[in-house]
């Protein structure tokens, strides 16, 4: 009886520390971490990258707590802690150039660590920036905001704006949107601009690669055996045995271990060998399970994989109709494509709908409801012996029906000239048909598919009238009539004809100092730049722009120096410049210089026609002064009868031969014809020889046989007969003397033989 229970009790001791040795056998072990990058590690932007981080942990029953710990560049951006043995996801939404880098993966279990390789994420491009201003138009020294945006980027940011592509300011920013003032001091257009730059860190330069060394490594003799039944027509939901266990020998058992686990999942854990029984894992064309064996630190493994068949297929949810339009009905249909009829009968399949109370069951996966306002996702899953399987997700997106369009122009309407209508709807699920109209014949139609599509028309008219002709049409759901736009209403601008250039006042009526209005007009839609040109030079005389379809240039003081000939030159926002014809601007004299000069001609043709009456009269008498000179001297000491008679004629002298005067002798006087009225018409008229007269003032020599005359000038008249050659023709009665004294009257007594002896001759005038 003793013997009996001292063995109980060995036993039981023996009992119980087995099981102790067991419960620290099923602690856990990190094999491996890997980090990938998906899709790929060099993407473009806007794609959607997940971080998986795999851990192969071999572990027994015990949930474990897992610290994950993601690494960007050596530095943490993300830790977790999940008792979960699937992959760590880190998503990265729609990546940026910002999120390159190279990222690594940690993890922790009960102070065991271990970090995954390096990987290294690179996208590629960035959005174009975008360039905002408050207003388009600036006084000189005006200060203006200007906005440069990033859109959709992330990171450091340097923002750089630009001046005629001349950088002006540059800003650091943690924002995609950036704010500048700008001040611009030169008179002229600008075309301002921005750009920016995503800042990261420097890349790291590599080193070469170290020298080699050769190691050899022996086997041990012992090795791990894996052992599954059954092998084969294995269906989801069967029940499979699993036994690991060791062949081979080691003088030592006391550091080995073996180690069950079906691909990253633990099953069990011993020393000699292990049994373990589960469920037939979901279909696949293989399950790898593996049967390691741990001896210190060599590890060595068997595996073998276990191909399981399909009992149903993941079951697919449908709705019906493809699209739906807010509050329209629908039917979402849950089904399996594939079952295994050899091992399932159908009715043994349940499908339910999730959310179950959204919509209501109608058959055997079927469900009908009404759509809702805005998205909402649906998911269903077939049951069958113990075996659930869940459908992807549906998102029911019911469509918006198209709100009224609004129809506008894009830039300018210019008349003749090509141009765009803009049909848009605010509201609206694409894709949206418009439609164009003109007096309601259709003359173009345009399916916007994508956000930043736009319905646009290409039109041109002939008349303004035209552009309230046309109206625009939206529709988005197919057999349905579509919503229509209000009438276009826009500014349609008429481009300039020849602008006439018209002379105020005219050109005949233009004297220097007055006013002259150079009216330029044209044909067309206002606003008008009109520009003045004189022909010949390079920048116009005048520049203005005017609200009306005419201007004048206004000179208010006219000069010789305006002449010349004009054009004048219109422009309008048709961007056409049109000239005229030239016309002659010729500035006359001023009339105040005309009657100056006028007067001073009058002035001197005054005084040349009294010179000229003062010269002739002057000439007059000094003809009569130097016709004759006579020098009267006695011609004989015997007689006081005897004169002598000198004539000179033109500087020269004739001394005439002495004649003695009687009074019988004819008297010279009777020689000239009685209608003579003077000396030249007798010179020049009569037919008798040539007689020149000449006068000659002289004073008179004292007669001590007459009588004393009174003090003055003697007058004395000789007529000569000039002959041929300058020969003296001597008639019968000789030379006559004639001389008469001036203003001396003879005295009482005094003998006169000119008075008494020719009675007949005329009075002799000074």
């Amino acid at each position: 009886m003793g013997l009996l229970l001292l063995l109980s009790a060995a036993l039981l001791c023996r009992y119980f520390q087995s099981g102790r040795v067991v419960n620290a056998m099923e602690s856990f072990f990190i094999d491996s971490i890997t980090l990938s990058i998906e899709p790929h590690t060099d993407v473009p932007r806007n794609t959607n990258v997940t971080l998986r981080c795999k851990v192969k942990v071999i572990q027994g029953s015990e949930v474990l707590s897992r610290e994950y710990g993601l690494y960007k560049d050596n530095e943490i951006i993300y830790n977790k802690t999940t008792s979960s043995s699937e992959d760590f996801l880190y998503h990265l939404p729609e990546v940026r150039v910002s999120n390159n880098g190279r990222y690594s993966c940690k993890i922790s279990i009960k102070g065991q660590l271990k970090t995954s390789r390096n990987k290294r994420l690179t996208v590629s491009g960035l959005a174009e920036p975008v360039l905002r201003i408050n207003q388009s138009s600036f006084s000189e020294g005006e200060e203006f905001s200007a906005w440069c945006s990033a859109p959709g980027e992330t990171g450091s940011f340097i923002f750089y704006y630009y001046d005629n592509s001349e950088e002006i300011q540059l800003h650091h920013g943690n924002h995609d949107t950036s704010l500048a003032k700008i001040l611009l001091n030169d008179v002229g257009r600008h075309d301002i601009s921005c750009s920016y730059s995503v800042v990261l860190k420097s890349e790291p330069v590599p080193s070469v690669g170290s020298n080699t060394v050769t190691v050899a490594v022996t086997e041990l003799s012992i090795t791990p055996v894996l052992e599954i039944s059954p092998q084969e027509n294995i269906y989801e939901g069967d029940r499979l045995r699993i036994t690991c266990t060791v062949s081979g020998f080691l003088q030592s058992s006391q550091n080995m271990q073996l180690i069950l686990s079906q691909e990253n999942r633990m099953l069990i854990r011993g020393q000699s060998d292990v049994n373990y029984s589960m469920m037939a894992p979901p279909a696949a064309p293989s399950h790898a399970f593996q049967c390691m064996l741990m001896v210190g630190s060599v590890k060595k493994v068997d595996t073998k994989t276990v191909p399981v068949k399909e009992l149903f297929s993941v079951p697919t949810l449908s709705m019906r109709p493809p699209e739906v339009f807010q509050r329209e009905p629908m039917t979402l249909t849950c089904r399996s494509d594939r079952v295994a009829h050899e091992r399932l009968d159908g009715s043994q399949l349940n499908y339910t709908l999730y959310p179950v109370e959204s919509l209501i069951p109608r058959g055997s996966g079927v469900f009908f409801g009404k759509a809702l306002l805005n998205d909402f996702n649906y998911t269903c899953a077939a049951q069958a012996k113990g075996v659930e399987k869940y459908s992807k997700t549906l998102t029911v997106r019911p469509k918006v029906f198209v709100s009224t369009p609004e129809i506008s122009v894009t830039g300018r309407v210019i008349l003749g000239q090509p141009f765009q209508i803009l049909c848009q709807s605010v509201r609206g699920s694409l894709p949206i048909t418009y439609t164009l109209f003109k007096d309601y014949q259709q003359i173009g139609k345009n399916i916007v598919q994508y956000p930043r599509d736009k319905a646009l028309f290409t039109v041109t008219i002939n008349h303004t009238r035209e552009i309230s002709k046309f109206i625009c049409e939206a529709n988005n759901k197919n057999n349905n009539e579509g919503i229509l736009s209000g009438a276009l209403n826009a500014t349609v601008i008429v481009p300039l004809g020849q602008p006439v250039l018209s002379v105020v006042p005219n050109q005949q009526e233009l004297s220097e100092g007055n006013n002259l209005n150079l009216l330029c007009t044209v044909n067309g839609t206002p606003p008008i730049t009109f520009r003045w040109y004189r022909e010949g030079d390079a920048q116009p005389v005048s520049t203005t722009t005017s609200d009306r379809n005419f201007k004048d240039y206004e000179v208010s003081v006219l000069s010789k120096q305006h002449s010349g000939k004009y054009f004048c030159e219109a422009e309008n926002r048709a961007n056409n410049k049109v000239r005229s014809k030239l016309i002659s601007i010729e500035v006359h004299m001023a009339q105040w210089k005309k009657a100056l000069i006028w007067g001073v001609v009058l002035l001197v043709v005054s005084v040349l026609v009294l010179v000229g009456c003062v010269l002739y009269f002057k000439s007059k008498r000094g003809k009569r002064d130097t016709a004759a000179e006579l020098s009267v001297k006695p011609s004989s000491p015997k007689s006081d009868d005897s004169l002598t008679v000198t004539l000179t004629h033109d500087t020269e002298v004739y001394n005439a031969a002495p004649v003695r005067v009687d009074g019988t002798s004819v008297s010279v006087w009777s020689e000239r014809k009685p209608e003579a009225d003077n000396d030249e018409e007798s010179s020049t008229v009569s037919s008798e020889p040539d007689v020149e007269y000449t006068e000659v003032v002289h004073p008179r020599s004292a007669d001590p046989a007459r009588a004393p005359l009174k003090k003055g000038t003697d007058t004395v008249y000789s007529e000569l007969q000039n002959s041929p050659l300058g020969a003296v023709d001597h008639h019968d009665y000789g030379s006559v003397e004639y001389a008469d004294l001036n203003g001396e009257q003879p005295e009482t007594g005094q003998y006169h033989p000119e008075s008494n002896s020719y009675p007949d001759l005329p009075v002799p005038v000074d």
